[in-house]
C-alpha cells in the first residue's frame, strides 16, 4: 500500500511539473497584438460611417480592443469608445434600423454558454476599412530583360578549287 501511495504521489508530482513547464504554456497575445496580426498585409482606407449588413460575412471580437467586421475581403475595424467590456467569447446583439450597421449603433454584449446574460453594451464609432495590399505588376526593364539570342552567322562560302 505504501508503494502504491508513493507511485501515485510521484505520478502526481510529475504531472504537475509537466503542466507547469514552459513547453505547455502559450503566451496569450494582447488585443492590440491580435489586431495587428489580423491586419498584416493590409492597408487602412478612409473611415466610413456605415457598412452594408448584406455584405457582412463575418465578425471577430478582439478582446478589450475592437470589433472586426468582414465584407467581401475587406476588414472593417470598429473601435468603440469603451472597449474594456469586449470579450472574444461574447455574443453580439445589434438592433439596426435599416440595411446598414452605422456609427452610433449600440451593440449589446451577452455571455456565451449556459444561460446567456447581458453584461454590457458598446456604441460603435466609424469603421476603418483595411484592404489587402496589391502587389505591383512586375514590368521587365532593360536591366532585367533577358539578352536576345545571338543571331547565327552564315558559314563562310567555300573557296573555289584551284
Amino acid at each position: 500500500m505504501t508503494t502504491t501511495l508513493r507511485s501515485i504521489t510521484v505520478l502526481a508530482l510529475a504531472g504537475a511539473a509537466l503542466a507547469a513547464s514552459p513547453l505547455c504554456a502559450r503566451e496569450r497575445l494582447t488585443g492590440e497584438q491580435q489586431l495587428a496580426k489580423m491586419l498584416e498585409g493590409r492597408v487602412a482606407g478612409k473611415p466610413v460611417d456605415c457598412v452594408s449588413l448584406t455584405a457582412l460575412n463575418g465578425t471577430t471580437i478582439i478582446d478589450k480592443t475592437a470589433i472586426v467586421y468582414e465584407a467581401m475581403g475587406t476588414l472593417y475595424v470598429n473601435r468603440p469608445d469603451f472597449p474594456q467590456s469586449l470579450s472574444d467569447d461574447d455574443i453580439l446583439v445589434t438592433k439596426t434600423w435599416g440595411s446598414q450597421l452605422c456609427k452610433l449603433d449600440i451593440v449589446q454584449l451577452y455571455t456565451r454558454g449556459g444561460p446567456s446574460f447581458w453584461h454590457g453594451s458598446v456604441g460603435l464609432n466609424q469603421f476603418v476599412p483595411y484592404t489587402k495590399v496589391k502587389k505591383p505588376a512586375v514590368v521587365p526593364t532593360a536591366a532585367s530583360a533577358p539578352a536576345p539570342a545571338p543571331e547565327a552567322t552564315p558559314a563562310p562560302a567555300p573557296s573555289p578549287a584551284q
